[in-house]
């Protein structure tokens, strides 16, 4: 099998973890002030998630054949998520919004992912893609309900 627009999908998903994890990096470091200890630590938490789902991502799209991107020029190039510089002194309810927005951009990979993986009757990316959408999908509930906004939107 040819598994062609799976490998797209996992090469997409190969730029965005990889910016989104370089992100959550940064929030870590920039966050300042009030639950400063838990928000910290719990980016920790992120960062590992996000790493295990592109350890994952990338070892199956070589599993099939396919080649990932593997440079910094390469994720910057490709990646949906912007990069932005650092900024001290915001609240750190942007910076929980910057993280759900991210995780917004993998989930939407991810519901792709699904979509084509069946469609090329790829079964363990199919497993791979439904997996970690429903780990995103946790994480912005959390997160949402953090900022105190429903799960699915800014309300």
């Amino acid at each position: 099998m040819q598994y062609g627009e799976t490998k797209e999908v996992l090469n997409q998903l190969t730029a965005d973890l990889s910016q989104a994890s370089a992100a959550i990096h940064q929030i870590h470091w920039y966050l300042r002030g009030d639950d400063f200890k838990r928000y910290h630590e719990l980016m920790d938490d992120f960062r590992e998630d996000v790493e295990e789902q592109l350890d994952e991502v990338a070892e199956r799209l070589i599993i099939i054949d396919g080649s990932p991107v593997s440079t910094l020029e390469e994720f910057a190039e490709k990646s949906t998520i912007d990069s932005i510089p650092g900024e001290w002194g915001k609240p750190n309810s942007e910076h929980i919004e910057r993280l759900v927005s991210i995780f917004r951009v993998l989930v939407s990979d991810y519901s792709k992912g699904i979509e084509v993986a069946s469609k090329e009757g790829d079964d363990v990316s199919e497993d791979i893609f439904i997996n970690a959408k429903g780990d995103l999908e946790l994480h912005i509930w959390m997160m949402q309900a953090e900022l105190n906004k429903a799960p699915k939107n800014d309300a």
